[in-house]
């Protein structure tokens, strides 16, 4: 696969940013943040729209770049510059990067068929990971008519609620272009910006941002590696089969039984190296909004997430020298899930309280990893958000993917028929092997599209 760009522009608001909004101060939350810009892309088949191929893609790149100026009057943070000394965004309408590229030798159709083999080919649907601008957008063209849209988005400023968001907003408009003109309904998002003010630091402990332990150390990217696991509705059922427990107060949901599954082939994978079962944590993200009182604004945009950590102590979970600790059962694992997510469900935080709350989660996780004393294991579920019914007007998305990066982590996407996961792995090289050949992961590498390359 070739992906060659045919151009690169920056698209400005179609609206000046009024000079009351010129600065935009990041929120305690934000500023924890890595300055790296995560990746979404969004695929598209042909849309059987008439006229010559050069005609069809003209007239969707004009409804794009227009209808993008015209939502980032709406977002217009995403058009400046993030100032590091400061920790501020400048909303000075520079513009957000936006790049047309064409695909070659490869139809859509035979991507998505090869799509495992070409996890380590993604980063060339998304262009723009090192430059200044705070959103980079690709669109890839196929010759079939298919395209992908590749965005580049800086983790300083979204989470996925802010990325559903904005992306939404601008399908939505696109969408709605008929005759020159936009029609604004309910569909259009109004975000709500400066967070920085609505969630400060406590009165009587400003000093807090000092006071978080740094994260595990991350090594390069030539030292990991991803690999996509898919788990169909029938699979996932026999897990919750698997992992019933007449103690469970509900049932365990499909991320909460997948997770389990990782989280113990991974403890394993750990028990090979060390020689012994280790204390781990599975550390999940969550959406902070629906716990705040009083209740933030509509459209609150920003990083408002926190960590749900489930613990496993190999030290309370008996063994000796002759017997060592077993591996926890796939419903204990799954216990400790659901209920650390339910009791995070159910805690309600004051605006004061959001981030030593958050700070004092991500330091207990940090801190044992960082000493070496326990594993951290983190999970990110984009699950049940709407990111398949993202339509710009030539359809819905055929398939959602993320772009490996340097963090040992899984992600956890929606299949193509909503029932399902996709689980993306990453994990050292060194780790990988022994992970896809574990005995609750292997017969899920095992199908045929799924096979690694070692």
């Amino acid at each position: 696969m070739e992906v060659q760009i045919l151009c690169n522009k920056l698209i400005k608001p179609s609206i000046p940013t009024p000079p009351h909004l010129r600065t935009l101060k990041l929120s305690p939350i934000d500023q924890l943040k890595y300055p790296i810009k995560a990746a979404i892309l969004l695929y598209y088949s042909a849309d059987g729209s008439t006229g010559s191929t050069e005609e069809v893609e003209r007239r969707r790149m004009d409804r794009l770049e227009t209808s993008l100026s015209e939502t980032l009057t709406r977002f217009y943070p995403l058009a400046g510059r993030y100032i590091k000394d400061g920790n501020w965004v400048d909303c000075n309408d520079e513009g957000v990067e936006f790049f047309v590229a064409k695909v070659k030798g490869c139809r859509l159709s035979e991507f998505l068929s090869r799509r495992d083999e070409m996890i380590d080919q993604l980063s060339h649907l998304a262009g723009g990971e090192f430059t200044s601008p705070v959103v980079s957008i690709q669109i890839s063209m196929f010759d079939c008519g298919g395209l992908v849209m590749g965005f580049r988005l800086c983790l300083y400023l979204f989470d996925a609620f802010s990325s559903i968001s904005f992306i939404t907003s601008w399908a939505s408009t696109a969408r709605r272009r008929r005759g020159g003109g936009v029609r604004m309904d309910e569909d259009v998002i109004w975000p709500t910006f400066g967070m920085a003010s609505i969630l400060p630091l406590p009165a009587n402990d400003s000093d807090l941002l000092n006071k978080m332990k740094p994260m595990p150390c991350l090594m390069g990217i030539d030292n990991y590696v991803t690999r996509r696991l898919v788990f169909d509705n029938a699979e996932i059922s026999e897990l919750k089969a698997r992992a019933h427990d007449p103690s469970f107060p509900r049932q365990p949901s499909r991320v909460e039984v997948v997770t389990a599954l990782i989280w113990r082939a991974r403890m394993r994978v750990s028990r090979a190296k060390h020689g012994h079962l280790r204390t781990s944590v599975a550390a999940h993200s969550m959406n902070l909004r629906p716990r705040i009182v009083p209740p933030l604004p509509p459209w609150s945009f920003g990083n408002l997430q926190s960590r749900v950590m489930a613990r496993f102590t190999a030290a309370e979970s008996g063994g000796t020298t002759e017997v060592p600790v077993p591996v926890p059962e796939l419903k204990v694992l799954v216990g400790f899930l659901m209920d650390s997510i339910t009791k995070s469900k159910e805690t309600i935080v004051g605006r004061e309280d959001v981030f030593p709350t958050l700070l004092r989660t991500r330091n207990e996780s940090n801190e044992a990893a960082q000493k070496g004393e326990a594993d951290l294991f983190m999970f990110t579920s984009w699950c049940r958000f709407p990111f398949y019914q993202i339509d710009f007007g030539w359809g819905k998305p055929v398939w959602l993917s993320r772009i490996p990066w340097a963090y040992q982590s899984t992600f956890l996407l929606d299949a193509e028929d909503g029932d399902g996961i996709e689980a993306w792995v990453c994990f050292n090289k060194q780790d990988m092997p022994l992970f896809l050949q574990d005995e609750d992961i292997l017969p899920f590498t095992s199908k045929p599209n799924l096979r690694s390359k070692f």
